[in-house]
């Protein structure tokens, strides 16, 4: 069935994924509810509401409601952002509440993120002062390397400092106490314990599925833009030639950064054509992609890859630094979404927004893990591409 519809319509080609008082108020259950300007939820499957139930254990009409909530966080946080302007301390989606969460440094800044809709919170740090700490960091990486003992760190505005995440076991680690000994100087730090092992990408050799090829390595598609797709860059270089799922010559790789990024631009032809849909591999029906307004922390989010196919979890952070074997990548969003060998590039989406490329996590679809994906905006700024949307 799935290689009929790829056949039949060109699917192939996209093969994947509040008062201010004190320190602050988290959102009360007063505040619960969505703003009366909210837009609605856009118009999903019963097969998308079965997989969010599935992926973070809600009824169907707490599903509906979450959607209605994130569509409207994402829509309000560039409005708040610009209006907390130099206290902006960074936001996030509070599921509990409903509603997106702004850090702010001082009082005036609260009262102008208020009014966007947002609920304010007191945090110390602004987000500039915890991403020039985290850029410090990467600089130091850099320059030292990180061990295999760090996994990955990111600026985290809930927490009001740099998490660092270091590998279970790691901890007693010389190389690892003097990295953040020196991570400690460059402003507010936190070290967690990872909640897995190092992470690793997820590409493949060549095995059965419906993928694309370079090589010997099998990579899922992300997103469909005109004139071809993005993926991830670990999996070609460019110049590379590119195969689609049944070996025909599918197009090349234009562009591709790995490590510090992870991002990568094919151009295709050949009969392969472009359009603007997520496979849902029968878990929900394939999904429309209409823009990529960029989801706060917190929200939920799906993935679609080649050999797992269609999970669904939540954002953790944003402008995480990745800890690879093969270098450090920056600017990552975490994801609590599994993914296994062959999903990388594949596409993350939520509702019908864009938002990234698979690059590689821990852990697997059985037992669970998480997963980090490259900003899909980030990639159509670099490479100058525009997304194909419906």
């Amino acid at each position: 069935m799935r290689r009929k519809i790829c056949v039949g319509v060109g699917l192939s080609a996209l093969i994947t994924l509040a008062t201010w008082t004190g320190a602050g108020l988290a959102p009360s259950a007063a505040s619960a509810s969505v703003p009366p300007s909210a837009p609605a939820a856009p118009d999903l499957s019963p097969g998308l509401l079965t997989a969010l139930q599935d992926g973070l254990g809600l009824t169907e009409r707490e599903a509906r409601s979450r959607l209605r909530q994130e569509t409207a966080a994402a829509r309000i946080e560039p409005k708040a952002k610009r209006a907390a302007g130099d206290a902006f301390g960074g936001a996030w989606f509070d599921a509990g509440s409903g509603r997106l969460v702004v850090g702010v440094t001082d009082e005036g800044g609260a009262a102008a993120v208020r009014e966007t809709g947002a609920v304010p919170q007191r945090v110390e740090h602004s987000a500039k002062e915890l991403n020039a700490a985290k850029a410090a960091l990467d600089a130091q990486a850099a320059d030292e390397g990180a061990p295999d003992g760090v996994s990955s760190w990111h600026p985290d505005p809930r927490s009001g400092s740099v998490v660092v995440n270091v590998v279970k076991g790691a901890e007693r680690d010389a190389d690892v106490r003097e990295f953040l000994s020196d991570a400690r100087d460059a402003g507010p730090v936190t070290v967690r314990r990872a909640v897995g092992e190092a992470p690793e990408t997820f590409a493949a050799g060549t095995v059965g599925g419906d993928p694309y090829y370079t090589g010997n390595v099998r990579c899922s598609i992300g997103f469909s833009v005109h004139g071809g797709f993005v993926t991830a860059g670990h999996c070609g270089q460019p110049g590379a030639s590119v195969r689609g799922w049944d070996g025909s010559l599918m197009g090349q790789f234009r562009g591709s950064s790995f490590p510090g990024n992870d991002y990568a631009h094919v151009s295709i032809g050949h009969g392969w054509w472009t359009v603007p849909v997520v496979l849902g591999w029968g878990t929900v029906p394939d999904q429309l992609v209409r823009g990529s307004a960029e989801a706060p922390i917190g929200s939920s989010i799906c993935r679609s890859g080649s050999t797992t196919h269609w999970h669904c979890g939540t954002v953790l952070a944003k402008n995480e630094t990745v800890n690879y074997s093969q270098g450090a990548v920056h600017q990552m969003t975490k994801t609590s979404v599994c993914a296994q060998p062959g999903d990388s590039g594949g596409s993350f989406i939520t509702g019908d927004q864009a938002q990234g490329v698979t690059s590689g996590g821990w852990g697997n679809c059985s037992t669970g893990g998480q997963t980090w994906f490259q900003p899909v905006n980030e990639i159509l700024s670099v490479y100058g591409l525009r997304l194909h949307t419906a």
